[in-house]
């Protein structure tokens, strides 16, 4: 098993309600497990608190059977990364797109060798023109899919996608996942997919929790026939 989660509370203050209360689930390398829920619901705390953004007030996070303890050691960094539902949040506005792709060469100690660096980006729609801009100069599809390049440059086991697609058009939305897809069955990366989109969990994911007021209500699972069940 790579990741599993058990009984994950978290609240933001002494005495107040918990956002997340007593969330348990696991996922398996190479799989694609959904959390559903609307706006509010906890969904995108549990991948904060998963990435290592914020600490769970209780429970346990185990990856490959070992505790994760907040803050994450480097190695440990590089194994879950985290893509946001709004990319720009990835980049600094100041700089040029392709210092900051090359970010995850100087954090692995690795030469960027800018031939082989270009060629990598033109797998995600990204070409030379567009490196050479800052953020602002770019749209929504293009920055999630330099988000989803630099998260892959990392070599992760786990990408938490925290509502990857829901900024998106239509268009835009079927080119990511199509990626997405690709991208897991050459690497075997495991995805934790939140969204709101019942249909797009449906088509994407094996397994779906679906989250109300911080609480597990119903579980599918993908069973022969590649029909999801309860």
């Amino acid at each position: 098993m790579l990741i599993e989660v058990e009984n994950l509370r978290k609240r933001y203050g002494r005495g107040t309600p918990y956002v997340i209360d007593g969330v348990s689930f696991s996922i398996e390398c190479g799989e694609t497990v959904g959390i559903m829920g609307e706006s509010g619901s906890g969904k995108s705390t549990i991948g904060q608190i998963l990435a290592g953004l914020y600490p769970a007030t209780e429970g346990s996070i185990r990856f490959r059977g070992k505790e994760l303890k907040i803050p994450y050691k480097k190695e440990l960094r590089s194994k879950i990364q985290i893509l946001f539902q709004h990319p720009e949040v990835s980049f600094n506005p100041r700089m040029k797109l392709e210092e900051s792709l090359c970010e995850p060469y100087l954090l692995k100690k690795k030469p960027c060798d800018r031939t082989e660096f270009l060629s990598y980006m033109k797998r995600f729609g990204i070409y030379e023109e567009h490196v050479k801009r800052y953020p602002a100069e770019l749209s929504g599809g293009e920055l999630q899919r330099m988000a989803l390049a630099r998260a892959m440059l990392m070599e992760p086991e786990c990408l938490i996608l925290d509502e990857p697609t829901s900024m998106l058009d239509m268009v835009s939305q079927a080119q990511m996942i199509r990626l997405l897809e690709q991208l897991q069955a050459e690497t075997g990366v495991a995805y934790l997919f939140i969204s709101h989109d019942r249909e797009l969990c449906r088509k994407f994911c094996s397994r779906i929790h679906q989250l109300e007021q911080g609480r597990f209500t119903q579980t599918w699972t993908r069973a022969a026939g590649n029909e999801l069940q309860k």
